[in-house]
């Protein structure tokens, strides 16, 4: 057994339950076996959540809510701080699982729990900042002004590539802002749900505090339909593909529900003839191979202007032959392996559709067939951008390279697809840049100049436009999501005008 495994609190047998936070087999409960795709192995076995145990977490996240809501928000904010400590602590298991179980190499992992500690550092300050407005009344003796409340349990669903981070920039923010949380993380990943649980109810154990405050279900689409068709649950938050998201939002919207979708993303960068090349193409391989391809702010395509297009070409095809592939534990990888077979299959799918509308795979695409697991080559298509399949997200390693004459032909280009989430442009022309970032250019719920489209920071509101589903997580003034507003008016005076001057006398 792996010494990371046993630290973070999960036993691993052929078929046992990896423990922690999670319930007692139940007579009705189904296994989920969790595999490692850096050699295809089993991990652990894992009992689903039953639909008993489901309403008995939320009757938990209810009970738990009538008390943490009246708990002062920087009191709240202080075990948040504590979990943040803790994240500290189990910092390395934690990214060594996250790279195991997920396939994201080590350093990124690392970087994954680092996101996690962010985030807890920016949500304690936040505690101390949910902020309102006053306003002036038109009747005299009135005061007006809105404050915010808790909405109640909130459920996070999230997806494989981050099986941590991006929960708890829901959580954590969601834990200030007075509300309790149940978290449905992805069948891929069910270890890494776990982990954090158990180190998050170390915190609440240690300050007597009760575990519905942060409750976690495991299970496959069941149980994601569950937590967005229970009434009980004001506000959903999910991550994953479009199409995961249209349900979601179908299901939710039926009853009223409030929803956070972070959807798909078909990220591009443009290159300028007068960006400096070396900086914008280090950007774009990190961005394209960094997780192997499956972030949704992994790189996608890039518009290169046809004057720089054979150089930037040939420079990436020269550092794509060098790319080390491998176990994503050994610090000299880094590219480690796609999430599973279906993965593989899509993206050899995509390959295919590329050559079949003309375009040609100019590096890469193979299957690394000596590897145990499910490792391939990061592949470069040369392409037009009209294409079907480059308007369609593959969550792999394929970078389409696409060239442009003009920057209005180039927006064009970057704003022509469904999806919206992060964009960038590599520029020294401040009128190229500035155009980019204005109401003509692009459209996405993030753009940068001279940065690439991966590797969101704290503090900025992430999320994106279009088919990427229009929610905001992480900073800014996201917090505004998991609360509800209310305005308030006090009459201090003797007297009961009306608004707008109406007489009403009785």
């Amino acid at each position: 057994m792996k010494d990371f495994l046993s630290t973070l609190g999960i036993e691993k047998a052929n078929t046992g339950t990896a423990t922690g936070q999670v319930f007692l087999k139940d007579s009705t409960a189904t296994q989920l076996t969790s595999y490692t795709p850096v050699d295809g192995s089993e991990i652990a076995n894992v009992y689903t959540t039953t639909r008993n145990q489901f309403d008995r977490v939320v009757e938990a996240s209810l009970k738990a809510f009538k008390d943490w809501r009246m708990t002062p928000a920087p009191k709240r904010g202080e075990i948040v701080r504590q979990i943040g400590l803790k994240l500290r602590e189990y910092k390395e298991p934690l990214g060594m699982l996250v790279s195991y179980e997920m396939g994201k190499i080590y350093q990124e992992g690392l970087g994954e729990v680092q996101e996690m500690i962010d985030i807890c550092d920016f949500a304690v300050g936040q505690s101390r900042m949910l902020y309102g407005k006053t306003m002036h009344s038109e009747r005299p003796q009135h005061r007006m002004y809105e404050q915010w409340h808790p909405l109640g349990p909130v459920g996070v669903i999230s997806a494989f590539n981050f099986p941590v981070a991006v929960y708890s920039w829901n959580a954590m923010i969601a834990a200030v802002c007075g509300d309790t949380v149940i978290w449905k993380g992805s069948e891929k990943t069910p270890l890494c749900g776990i982990a954090v649980q158990n180190i998050i109810a170390e915190v609440l154990k240690e300050n007597n505090l009760p575990e519905g405050i942060f409750g976690l279900i495991t299970g496959g689409p069941d149980a994601g339909e569950w937590l967005a068709s229970d009434d009980r649950i004001p506000l959903i938050s999910a991550t994953g593909s479009i199409r995961m998201g249209r349900q979601v939002a179908q299901t939710v919207g039926a009853r009223l529900g409030k929803t956070i979708l972070e959807l798909g993303g078909n990220n591009a960068i443009i290159i300028s003839k007068e960006a400096d090349l070396e900086m914008a193409i280090r950007a774009v391989v990190f961005g394209a191979v960094g997780t192997a391809g499956q972030r949704c702010t992994s790189t996608r395509r890039i518009i290169i202007q046809e004057s720089v297009f054979e150089k930037v070409k040939e420079r990436l095809i020269s550092i794509y032959k060098n790319i080390s592939i491998g176990d994503p534990l050994d610090e000299n990888t880094l590219v480690g392996p796609l999430i599973d077979e279906d993965a593989v299959e899509a993206m050899q799918a995509a390959l295919k559709q590329v050559e079949k509308e003309g375009g040609a795979v100019v590096c890469g695409g193979d299957v690394l067939e000596n590897m145990e697991g499910h490792y391939v080559k990061p592949a470069i298509c040369e392409v037009e951008n009209r294409y079907e399949i480059v308007q369609e997200e593959t969550f792999a390693p394929i970078l389409y390279l696409i060239k442009y004459s003009s920057l209005d032909e180039a927006i064009s280009y970057h704003n022509g697809v469904k999806q919206g989430l992060s964009s960038a442009i590599f520029t020294m022309n401040m009128r190229e840049a500035e155009t980019f970032l204005s109401h003509r250019g692009s459209d996405c719920g993030i753009a940068n100049i001279n940065i690439g489209t991966s590797g969101a920071e704290i503090g900025g509101a992430f999320g994106g436009e279009k088919e990427t589903g229009g929610g905001r997580e992480s900073g800014s003034d996201a917090w505004k999501a998991y609360m509800r507003r209310q305005t308030n008016t006090i009459n201090w005076g003797d007297a009961l005008p009306l608004a707008q001057g109406i007489e009403f006398d009785v």
